[in-house]
């Protein structure tokens, strides 16, 4: 389904740019920069949280004149669940963006999202990718689908889009950064899992969207993301993954979901039991536990067949490995 944008319309209140920050003294002044050449922002809520470098005398230092920066100090971690829900009852504009620490926006941004605000409550760009030690050179698109008009995303689509499949071209929506509806988050109590360091994103706009949320996803890419190689995302642990599989059992029990949406979600859950299994088949492996080792296999068997085509994968590699090693060996003796 595709929709054409409404007037802009100036009433639209503004809008809060919600950004957590962890030791991200490097870029929190190019994202808080960002933010602020967007005429449309009313407001820029930094949260340090728990940071032991100079993230906070540096954010705290970048203002523009009409005092739309606010930092706010936490001293311990928290996780970016529970400080973007702090950032959100510290803000008050109608709309909300959230803005990663290491991220920053293209100028034009948030006027372009705007003009769509009378037509849904999640509005989201593509975004380009672009490595930290070259953020002029040559940018990638995160999502490989092409739009040339803006197209709704129903709540089956989004879930189903978050299985990660060789065979398609990526796609993910769990890692878009849309413009959302503060009264509707509010209407329908809506928040972040504060439990959840691992795909967040994902359950808060599966929630919205469950509870009726009309999300339009816009061709124009206006948002940077900056792919760092000591990322957090790629250090998650068995019980983010766990709490991110699970998170797709409370969905599921959400009320006016359909047989077929609820299908959607069970897919999603084995997608990421698979990877779940699979940590959990290394860690029993490492500790030569057998019985936990077999534990992983009593399972669906797409899961099965997962840690199958795993093991072959890394049982070739090594067996690669080992005869690139014996060859000059042979050759010398």
């Amino acid at each position: 389904m595709n929709s054409s944008p409404s007037p802009f319309n100036p009433s639209h209140g503004g809008v809060a740019v919600i950004i957590a920050a962890h030791n991200a003294t490097k870029t929190i002044v190019r994202a808080v920069t960002s933010a602020l050449l967007e005429p449309e922002v009313s407001e820029v809520v930094v949260i340090d949280d728990g940071s032991t470098d100079n993230t906070l005398n540096l954010a705290s230092s970048v203002e523009d004149g009409r005092h739309r920066v606010k930092v706010i100090v936490q001293t311990d971690n928290r996780g970016p669940a529970a400080t973007r829900n702090r950032a959100i009852r510290e803000s008050w504009a109608p709309w909300i963006s959230i803005l990663d620490a290491d991220d920053f926006f293209i100028p034009g941004r948030i006027k372009e999202l705007l003009k769509y605000c009378n037509d849904a409550d999640l509005i989201a760009d593509n975004a380009w990718q672009v490595p930290e030690d070259d953020l002029g050179g040559e940018r990638k698109i995160l999502l490989k689908q092409t739009l040339t008009a803006p197209q709704s995303v129903s709540f089956r689509e989004f879930v189903l889009s978050n299985i990660t499949d060789p065979k398609r071209e990526r796609g993910e929506l769990g890692f878009i950064k849309p413009l959302m509806r503060r009264s509707f988050l509010n209407e329908h109590k809506i928040r972040y899992q504060e439990h959840m360091r691992l795909g967040e994103d994902y359950e808060l706009y599966a929630h919205a969207l469950a509870c009726g949320a009309k999300l339009l996803l816009v061709p124009s890419p206006g948002y940077v993301s900056v792919v760092r190689k000591d990322s957090l995302s790629g250090k998650h642990t068995e019980d983010d993954l766990l709490n991110l599989r699970n998170c797709d059992l409370t969905l599921a029990k959400l009320p006016g979901l359909s047989g077929r949406e609820r299908r959607a979600l069970r897919k999603h859950y084995v997608s990421i039991d698979c990877r779940l299994q699979w940590r959990r088949l290394i860690s029993a492996v490492k500790s030569v536990s057998p019985i936990d080792g077999l534990a992983t296999f009593i399972k669906p068997l797409r899961v099965q067949f997962y840690l199958v085509d795993k093991l072959t994968r890394s049982v070739a590699f090594r067996a690669g490995r080992m005869i690139k090693w014996m060859v000059p060996h042979r050759k010398s003796g």
